[in-house]
Formats: C-alpha cells, sequence, structure tokens
C-alpha cells in the first residue's frame, strides 16, 4: 500500500528519533475557544482526527503528553479515552513540566517534538528536536516551528504532526494497512 501523504524529506529526517509528543490543548487540540454553559461549565469540542492520531502515536511507541494551562472536567474525560496518561494541568510555565517528563521517561530533548500555539509554549518548542505549530498560532510561535500545518488548531492540526512524527518514525505505512484477515 503507497500512502497518499507525503512530507518533504528534511522535515523527515529533522523529526526521526522523536518517543514523546508534547501538546498543548487549547489552540492545538481545540480551535482555541473557550465555550461555557449557562451554568458556568466549561465546554470544549475536539476533533476526531486529532484524537485518533494520538492514539497512533501510542501505537508506533512515542509518547503523547498533554501540557495545558486550563484544567477541566472534559479535558480530562477525553484524554482519559485516548488513553493519554502523561498530562499536566493548569501549568503556564510549560518548560519545566516538559523536562520533569522527559526525565521521568528517561528521554532527553533530542528525542522530544512538540506542537503548541502561544507564547506559553515557545520554551518547549524551541528546546524540542521537532516543533509544530498550527496556522492559527501567534506569528512568534510560527516562526520558532520547523513545521506550520496546513490544517487549524481543532480541525486536524494535530493529527498532521502525529501523521508527520509517524512517517518519520517509519510506521506510518504499517499502521495504514488494513489487518491480514483471520484464517
Amino acid at each position: 500500500m503507497t500512502p497518499a501523504l507525503s512530507f518533504p524529506t528534511e522535515l523527515l529526517v529533522q523529526a526521526q528519533g522523536v518517543r514523546v509528543a508534547f501538546f498543548d490543548v487549547d489552540g492545538v487540540l481545540t480551535d482555541g475557544g473557550l465555550y461555557f454553559s449557562d451554568r458556568g461549565e466549561s465546554l470544549k469540542r475536539f476533533n476526531t482526527l486529532d484524537g485518533h492520531g494520538l492514539v497512533l502515536l501510542q501505537r508506533a511507541d512515542i509518547i503523547p503528553v498533554v501540557i495545558t494551562g486550563r484544567d477541566s472536567r472534559p479535558l480530562r474525560a477525553r484524554l482519559q479515552a485516548l488513553g493519554i496518561t502523561h498530562a499536566h494541568y493548569g501549568t503556564e510555565d510549560k518548560g519545566p513540566a516538559a523536562a520533569a517528563t522527559l526525565r521521568a521517561l528517561g528521554l532527553d530533548w533530542p528525542q522530544a517534538a512538540a506542537m503548541g500555539d502561544d507564547w506559553p509554549d515557545l520554551p518547549v518548542l524551541r528546546r524540542c528536536a521537532f516543533a509544530c505549530a498550527p496556522p492559527n498560532a501567534h506569528i512568534e510561535v510560527r516562526a520558532a516551528a520547523h513545521h506550520v500545518t496546513q490544517a487549524p488548531g481543532g480541525a486536524g492540526a494535530a493529527r498532521e504532526f502525529c501523521d508527520l512524527l509517524l512517517i518519520a518514525a517509519g510506521r506510518y505505512t504499517a499502521l495504514l494497512a488494513p489487518p491480514e484477515p483471520q484464517p
């Protein structure tokens, strides 16, 4: 099976060796809008393509880690449903949170990639081997990124990032192939 998706070789080389991928939430896994019910409850809209990308990373032994400045029940429920066990909530100082996660996993910055959209994400994006941003990211974040996705945050940007990492790891084609029929 030949995949329809491809990325420039220099991006794939830059992303080779990634074992952990850091994700912001608002503006990356969501569209960045803040929704509140009439009772003041926080509501989030997540894209299923992005969610499946996070699941595929786990199947390829790339650990997805969420570091977000906010915390909410909908976010925690979504991450639990996706099987994501590494998350930092209510964390504005994201660099130390990412460094602590790397230490806990026995990994280092050259094995890390990150996707973010605003200034609090810059300390992580600047240290990782591969940095990605959605097109709706702040201009300084787009300037720091190795790749700016075609899809906006909350609408497939995270999936595009995941797919790029899967291709760079040599795992995309095997994951895309249909399972062998059972005898």
